[in-house]
């Protein structure tokens, strides 16, 4: 696995929603290297473990990296501090990404703060791409303006049914799978809305990729702190997200 560190400038700061920030940041180095569904492991002064944050966005020509991440602790909350200007230190790209059939359609479907590792995939396919993207309400919405400005097609559910398909994304998924086959669902978000995607699609024929979340130490595999159950050539083996994933092979995740 090949990875750069260095310390780079935040570019660009939005908050998107309550607690959760768009982070665009100018290295060219990393977003040169940099594929759908890796990641990046932020320092955050006063912590002594680095941040696994997935990468969003990628602007290879312009040398930037857009990351959006959720306030999920003290970690995450000193790195919404950071201002425009300042420097991140970053280690990535991190991790193997998503690899969809070249020209073929495909679903995406994300979960929450899910979403964002998403956003480069549907860069990429366009119209090829249906997103169908969940949320706990309307407030938490965020994305769907970048989603739609690529072209794909777009479809929110709500688990309170405040904006678009009140439920969860697993019934627009089957919804639309009765409608057409793509060659590949991609999914990013709980690991309860995953399983019900993958028994889905594989209900239907539809090969899965999938990107798992799980605490992270070092990032590169040598701490094995992130350790998740697969299945692999008939046996159960543990891999380790931040080396052998974050994107998994939908039928070699082991869900618990």
């Amino acid at each position: 696995m090949a990875y750069l560190q260095g310390c780079y400038p935040l570019v660009g700061k939005e908050q998107l929603a309550a607690g959760v920030y768009s982070y665009t940041v100018s290295c060219p180095e990393i977003a040169s290297q940099a594929k759908p569904g890796q990641f990046v492991h932020i320092r955050v002064d006063g912590f002594s473990l680095r941040r696994p944050i997935s990468i969003c966005g990628i602007d290879a020509e312009n040398g930037l990296l857009r990351m959006v991440f959720e306030v999920r602790g003290r970690g995450t909350e000193a790195l919404s501090l950071v201002g425009q200007g300042q420097k991140i230190d970053l280690l990535g790209p991190l991790g193997n990404g998503f690899t969809p059939p070249s020209g073929q359609p495909v679903i995406l479907v994300g979960g929450g703060i899910g979403v964002p590792p998403l956003l480069e995939l549907a860069a990429r396919a366009g119209s090829r791409a249906t997103a169908i993207l969940g949320f706990r309400t309307a407030s938490a919405v965020i994305l769907a303006d970048a989603f739609r400005a690529h072209g794909c097609d777009l479809r929110i559910a709500t688990d309170d049914g405040s904006e678009g398909y009140h439920g969860f994304v697993t019934g627009l998924l089957e919804e639309h799978l009765t409608q057409g086959v793509p060659g590949m669902v991609c999914a990013c978000g709980p690991m309860a809305m995953l399983k019900g995607v993958v028994g889905i699609a594989e209900a239907h024929g539809v090969p899965t990729q999938v990107s798992l979340e799980e605490r992270m130490g070092c990032g590169v595999g040598a701490c094995l702190v992130c350790a998740c159950k697969t299945v692999r050539d008939g046996r159960e083996v543990f891999a380790h997200v931040c080396k052998d994933g974050p994107v998994f092979d939908g039928k070699e995740v082991v869900f618990e």
